[in-house]
């Protein structure tokens, strides 16, 4: 039962790592606290996707050195005081930034590889469904979460900073306490595992045809989770909420669902029919978003073929690399994000010019559509 409650562990950390996808649900609030334009409050989100993946690559290093345990507990402790530190957002928002941003995409860098890597030594025989089971709390939680923002902001009279104060003191506990589950199964040592040296990883074709696809992934997802609550002007507070909501649930499942598809189907196969998804949805955004129940239709769509990024590639690594590999080689796989969080910036901009995001999401599906017939040509 041992590897049961572990991963029961790792769901719980994911689902209070994954907070930040619950982000669209602070924008409006921070505009109006702040007076800053859609693109500038989106900075603490894109900076989080630089920390975040930058400190993955050297994670998957500090991984067997330190062992799953410590990484996770001292990445729980700086996630939880980064959103702690975004409290103080109310004296200036470079606080914020620096809470969300850097100090708790750090935290998350720390830890977020640990519950993979190690759930997949527990289930060697189902690589697949147990990272997405891993990892559906990451895209779950964030629906608990914005419910709680939500709740916090106006039930309770708070303003964001005062909302970020109290989820950072929940995150401290239940990050932390989670992560003491975390452990290898007996005879788990990397002793004798192939060492990959990031350079010849790098060097790759397979590695490089990964990034390229799932740079395109992450950024339609990035755009359009970070965006939400301003892609129709159909949207009411309430339906704002829900279709954060939704998106979260949708990421969770189809966590569930295309890890599934991967360990009964060809993995590129799984890969190319995701990217195919995410392009199809983007480039009939203008038509799905006609109306305001529209919005909570495509916030499914796009949260399910989202999810399918964060386990997908993990699962990929594993399979071409070995399970051993994991933390080191999706590491550095995983700094995909850091390209793709120029989106959300990008794409708020783009709105606050043109007062629409299809020309964002039209570009964002042209590049998806260069990586699924690379894909398809290596193949």
């Amino acid at each position: 039962m041992q590897r049961y409650r572990i991963l029961a562990a790792a769901v719980v950390m994911q689902m209070c790592l994954g907070a930040t996808y619950a982000w669209s649900v602070f924008v409006e609030p921070l505009r109006q606290s702040t007076g800053l334009l859609q693109g500038a409050v989106q900075l603490p989100f894109t900076m989080f996707y630089f920390a975040f993946p930058l400190t993955m690559i050297f994670a998957g290093a500090w991984l067997p050195r330190l062992g799953p345990r410590r990484c996770a507990v001292a990445g729980g402790l700086l996630f939880g005081c980064g959103w702690l530190v975004a409290g103080w957002g109310h004296l200036h928002f470079g606080w914020t930034v620096l809470g969300i941003g850097l100090i708790a995409g750090v935290g998350v860098g720390s830890a977020y590889i640990v519950p993979i890597a190690t759930c997949i030594r527990w289930f060697p025989a189902h690589k697949g469904l147990v990272t997405g089971v891993a990892v559906a709390g990451f895209g779950g939680g964030a629906a608990l979460v914005s419910q709680a923002g939500a709740w916090l902001m106006a039930a309770q009279g708070g303003t964001p900073f005062w909302a970020f104060r109290v989820l950072g003191v929940i995150f401290l506990v239940l990050v932390t306490g989670a992560g003491m589950f975390m452990r290898n199964p007996s005879g788990g040592s990397d002793a004798g595992a192939v060492q990959y040296d990031w350079r010849q990883v790098v060097r790759q074709p397979a590695f490089q045809m990964l990034y390229l696809a799932m740079v395109c992934g992450l950024a339609a997802g990035f755009a359009v989770n970070a965006n939400l609550k301003s892609l129709t002007p159909h949207v009411t507070a309430g339906l704002g909420v829900t279709a954060v909501g939704l998106f979260a649930i949708a990421n969770a499942a189809g966590r569930l669902g295309w890890g599934w598809l991967f360990d009964r189907l060809d993995g590129r196969t799984t890969l190319g029919a995701n990217l195919i998804a995410q392009a199809a949805v983007l480039l009939l955004a203008p038509w799905i978003l006609a109306t305001a129940n529209g919005l909570l239709f495509f916030a499914l769509l796009t949260g399910f073929n989202y999810g399918g990024v964060l386990v997908l590639y993990a699962s990929s690594v594993a399979q071409r690399w070995g399970s051993a590999a994991v933390g080191r080689v999706y590491g550095l796989l995983f700094s995909a994000n850091i390209p793709a969080a120029v989106a959300p910036m990008a794409a708020g901009h783009l709105f606050d010019t043109f007062g629409t995001f299809t020309p964002a999401f039209w570009g964002i599906a042209a590049l998806i559509v260069l990586a699924a017939l690379r894909l398809i040509k290596a193949s």
